[in-house]
């Protein structure tokens, strides 16, 4: 007998499955999930209630029991709610109220209203002849007084003075502080001498002066001491007065489509899954077959809208990320079933970890000899991704790009997940949202593609992205059509700003064009004073100072190695290290060299790269020194956990330094009979110099260390060599070259003691 899916049953009764799941719950039937099958009894429960609910549910229930074969068993269900409704009229005559009469038992007619009256008036009577007794008194008793007195002078200063002093303390003083304030303002505020401050502040161990400035803590409990009301200043910057960030009633906000982004490793079918969504449920062409890109796009499945980021991977996301947008709703990893879970698939779930998204997995390449799902859920275990099959919250599909199977399932997947999420937001309010990417478009200028979060976008609006302000001139939706407004989880591209914004940036829809142009301009200030003062990120350097300054709790560390086994003996080793103070935590652990992938994730995680036998690209490089980004290579796996525990307790102090001074390409081999094999190589940047120390990389690891030999050009020795050029190499004590390898030069420099 076919069992039923509880989806499935929703689909056929155009329910959503919470709903489902309620009744089953009324009817105490638990612990089901919406990918739960049912039981016959279960089924003919859902048929009852259904059919006695709907008007065409008798053709219903007699099409789903003949698809499902459910047997024709009145619900024990319906017992019940018959015995509910035959105890029901009992419980009702218990509950009413007792109806009581009032029955006026006197022999003689009395009016009650005129006696009420008249006793009133007796009442008001009394009281006016006791006032006036009483006021004939104190006249009498003051006129004795005066009488018996001679007249007195006015009272003295000194009377006249404590007087005030007595009515002043009375009068509570009701002062505003903020976060910060002078000695002097304080003493203003106070309505007291600044000397009488600085006393107070000199009780509390406080040595200040008039100018300087004390916290709101140490101002209020001076303030408290004095007997001052105190109460804290909110104060409101321009920002905030010109962006309506207030949160929305609950009653204002409505369902909203999910944003759902692809990740996964390279080659296992990311652009293959898109492109079979985007066709099959998307028109998005125009003459010629040019297909619109924006970056991002939205389908229909049974009436419900999703929207894809069609980003280039998790690299793109991550970098939204840094810029704190938090854009996507669900996360869908794509890994082969041929092939498993690799580095870029583990990257890829570590980073959606990281965002905290739903993740659903998809089973990609099913129709391949060697594919094995099952395989690819047991690795996923071991990622801490249970599937739903095996007990545990993670959605898999199998699916096949290519022969179009399974895609039906994996949209059906996104709908019940995000119905699951319940995503709301509110349409009628002004926009906001984020800049998903953006272009320089020689003639409509720049151009960005944006994704709504909140309220509706439409043309015309003034709106601030980043250090970038101006009105929406047009605005096109996924298929190239113009559109006059986008509501929430729409994407659109927009022109009319004054500059490209960064991908990742929050936008605002605002009333006020030159309030708006300002808030730009301090943006740009504060940019560049950032720059001036070249914010300080993590390094093992100073993290004695950033762990006693207590602005960091937990370490992140991204590990690199040559080998799975390093890979784990490292992060092992590592986690060792922590303390009460701090955890040291490992987010990251892959084999292979450093990429700017890795950069990108520790900045985000505010993290330090620790490499073990591997070394950085030139795209790390460059990266981390753009981010401030610590990397650390070493070769001994005891000297990674000496220093990071030294610079933990505050110990760290290296006399030498590691500077490199050039990068060069082998790009041919030579071998030279009674020399070795010479190494024909074009410096791609700094400079090769002769006896130094160099490093030799194949595919990111090291595989080996030791001095450069010989350095020629042509025929002749060289000192050095600039980048641009090609030279001769010649290595100490090793001939195993390659092309295709690359070259590291290096010096030592002594680090001045400060």
């Amino acid at each position: 007998m076919a069992k039923p899916k509880i989806h499935e049953i929703s689909k056929q009764f155009g329910v959503p499955n919470k709903e489902i799941l309620e009744v089953l719950t009324k009817y105490n039937v638990t612990g089901k999930s919406y990918m739960s099958s049912l039981e016959s009894s279960e089924m003919d429960i859902l048929l009852e209630y259904y059919t006695q609910k709907s008007d065409k549910g008798e053709d219903l229930a007699a099409f789903l029991r003949a698809q499902f074969e459910v047997k024709e068993e009145a619900p024990k269900a319906e017992k019940k709610a018959e015995k509910k409704a035959e105890e029901a009229p009992a419980e009702e005559k218990i509950s009413r109220k007792k109806e009581v009469r009032y029955v006026d038992t006197r022999t003689n007619a009395v009016d009650l209203d005129q006696q009420a009256g008249r006793e009133k008036a007796e009442s008001l009577v009394n009281v006016q002849i006791k006032d006036t007794e009483t006021s004939k008194q104190k006249i009498k008793k003051n006129k004795n007084k005066n009488q018996g007195q001679n007249k007195k002078n006015q009272p003295s200063n000194e009377e006249m003075l404590e007087k005030k002093q007595k009515e002043k303390k009375q009068e509570k003083l009701h002062v505003l502080i903020g976060d910060e304030i002078t000695v002097g303002d304080l003493a203003k505020e106070l309505k007291c001498s600044p000397v009488e401050v600085i006393k107070r502040l000199m009780q509390l161990g406080i040595m200040a002066t008039v100018n300087q400035t004390i916290g709101f803590d140490e101002a209020s409990m001076i303030a408290e001491d004095m007997g001052a009301e105190v109460e804290r200043e909110i104060i409101v910057t321009a920002e905030e007065k010109l962006f309506n960030d207030t949160p929305d009633d609950e009653a204002d906000l409505l369902p909203r489509p999910p944003v759902v982004v692809v990740m996964g490793h390279v080659d296992h079918g990311k652009t293959s899954l898109l492109d079979c969504i985007r066709n099959a449920n998307v028109t998005a062409t125009e003459a010629g077959g040019i297909t619109q890109h924006i970056g991002a796009y939205t389908v229909t499945v049974d009436g419900k809208k999703i929207t894809f980021l069609d980003t280039p991977g998790h690299e793109a996301f991550t970098a939204m990320r840094l810029r704190g947008a938090m854009v996507t709703d669900i996360a869908i990893i794509v890994v082969a079933a041929d092939d498993g879970i690799m580095p870029q698939t583990i990257e890829a779930i570590n980073h959606a970890k990281a965002a905290e998204v739903s993740i659903i997995v998809a089973i990609n390449k099913i129709d391949r000899e060697g594919a094995n799902p099952d395989r690819v859920k047991q690795e996923l275990t071991e990622h801490g991704l249970v599937p739903e099959e095996w007990g545990g919250d993670v959605v898999c599909v199998e699916v096949s790009a290519k022969q179009n199977i399974g895609i039906d399932n994996l949209l059906e997947m996104l709908t019940l997940t995000a119905e699951l999420k319940e995503l709301k937001a509110n349409p009628n309010r002004q926009a906001k949202g984020t800049v998903v990417e953006s272009k320089l478009d020689k003639g409509r200028g720049p151009v960005a593609t944006v994704l709504v979060q909140n309220g509706t976008l439409k043309a015309g609006d003034i709106i601030v992205a980043g250090t970038a302000v101006g009105r929406v001139r047009a605005m096109t939706d996924h298929k190239g059509k113009k559109i006059k407004e986008a509501g929430p989880s729409t994407p659109v591209e927009i022109i009319g700003l004054s500059e490209t914004p960064e991908g990742g940036d929050t936008f605002y829809v605002v009333d006020d064009e030159r309030a708006a142009r300002n808030v730009v301009e301090a943006r740009k200030q504060k940019i560049k004073d950032e720059k001036v003062k070249a914010a300080t990120k993590v390094s093992l350097d100073n993290l004695f100072d950033v762990l006693n300054e207590g602005a960091m709790k937990t370490l992140n560390i991204i590990v690199k190695a040559d080998v799975q086994g390093s890979v784990e003996a490292v992060r092992q080793s590592l986690e060792k290290i922590s303390n009460e103070e701090v955890k040291v935590r490992v987010i990251h652990g892959a084999v292979g060299g450093i990429t700017e992938s890795d950069v990108t994730l520790a900045a985000a995680s505010s993290a330090i790269i620790v490499g073990f036998n591997v070394r950085p690209d030139a795209g790390a490089r460059s990266a981390s020194e753009s981010n401030d980004v610590d990397i650390r290579t070493y070769r001994i796996i005891y000297e990674a956990i000496e220093e990071i525990e030294a610079a933990m307790k505050g110990m760290l102090a290296p006399k030498f330094r590691e500077a490199v001074i050039g990068h060069a390409d082998i790009r041919d081999t030579f071998k030279v009979s009674g020399v070795g094999t010479i190494a024909g190589a074009y410096v791609t940047d700094g400079k090769i110099v002769r006896h130094c120390q160099v490093r030799i990389v194949r595919d990111g690891i090291v595989i080996h260390e030791g001095m450069l030999s010989s350095l020629k050009r042509f025929k002749d020795d060289a000192k050095e060599v600039n980048s641009g050029y090609e030279c001769g190499m010649g290595f100490e004590n090793y001939n195993d070259i390659k092309i295709g390898d690359n070259v590291e030069c290096f010096v030592m420099e002594e680090i001045k003691q400060a």
